[in-house]
């Protein structure tokens, strides 16, 4: 029996996701003969992403989050910044279409593949704008009118949830996979340190605040030993400290990937350059 404090559609939903990755990676890799199509350790960053999900939204985590804000925002930050990417480098859009049977597979991959549609999944994926959906998002279920109505109406918080997730997804699949390919590396370093910026900014101003902005937290913390302004401050710090400096390293991640992918094309252009030499000088000699 799901506990009461559990939400059975996240439930099924995570069930379907797993099953969905099960069949379709073996589908992959049976049609491959072997690991290949989806690497090894694509399917691991899907596993530890849905690990990460589950402890975000059906563990004792979720609950906790309805009487600490500090617990709240743990519970945000780690669908954003661990679940979301990790989820995003298993590759689970091309998997999830090889668990359909292929009649349907084909049906869904002529329509992913229709002008319309992916004039729009360019659109929403381009590097400044999954920035903007992000940000807004993150923004504005910060505002106390939305994020009191989370915390006290069920279908509120997991829409809450799911603009945060699905946004984040979004924004990870965009700089990780996105059309630009490696050299597209540098804009997600300044997606990832403008993201980091701005978020950072919401952490400090939770943290410095000097009244709460949240009074449905008001008479939840003090069975804690926190008073609510002290959960807030918290909460504020967990955005700003930790998180911040996790969007550091994938930032600084990406800009490794970017020069060592400049410097790949310098070398395959010089090697070029030296091969063109060789050719003109053996084409010259042959007219002497």
């Amino acid at each position: 029996m799901i506990p009461a404090d559990v939400d059975p559609l996240a439930v099924f939903l995570l069930g379907l996701t797993s099953w969905l990755y099960a069949r379709g990676l073996a589908a992959i890799w049976r049609r491959a003969g072997g690991r290949k199509g989806i690497r090894g350790w694509e399917a691991a960053c899907f596993g530890a992403g849905w690990i990460t999900l589950a402890v975000a939204i059906v563990s004792p985590l979720h609950p906790l989050g309805e009487r600490l804000f500090s617990a709240h925002m743990a519970q945000h930050e780690v669908l954003i910044l661990l679940a979301a990417p990790l989820l995003v480098l298993g590759r689970p859009l091309v998997v999830f279409l090889w668990a359909l049977p292929p009649a349907a597979r084909e049906r869904v991959g002529e329509w992913a593949a229709s002008r319309p549609v992916s004039a729009v999944w360019q659109r929403i994926t381009g590097p400044l704008t999954v920035f903007l959906i992000h940000g807004i998002a993150l923004w504005i279920w910060h505002a106390p009118v939305l994020y009191e109505a989370a915390l006290r109406n069920n279908a509120v918080h997991l829409a809450q949830h799911a603009s945060f997730f699905g946004t984040a997804a979004l924004f990870w699949w965009a700089l990780i996979h996105g059309r630009y390919g490696r050299m597209g590396y540098g804009v997600a370093v300044f997606d990832v340190f403008a993201t980091a910026l701005h978020s950072g900014v919401l952490g400090a101003l939770l943290t410095f605040a000097p009244r709460l902005w949240y009074s449905i937290y008001a008479d939840r913390t003090a069975v804690w030993g926190l008073s609510p302004l002290e959960d807030q401050q918290l909460a504020g710090l967990i955005m700003w400290v930790p998180s911040g400096a996790l969007f550091v390293a994938l930032g600084l991640a990406f800009f490794a990937a970017w020069l060592g992918e400049a410097e790949r094309r310098a070398t395959l252009g010089q090697t070029e350059r030296v091969r063109r030499t060789w050719l003109e000088m053996a084409e010259g000699g042959k007219g002497v």
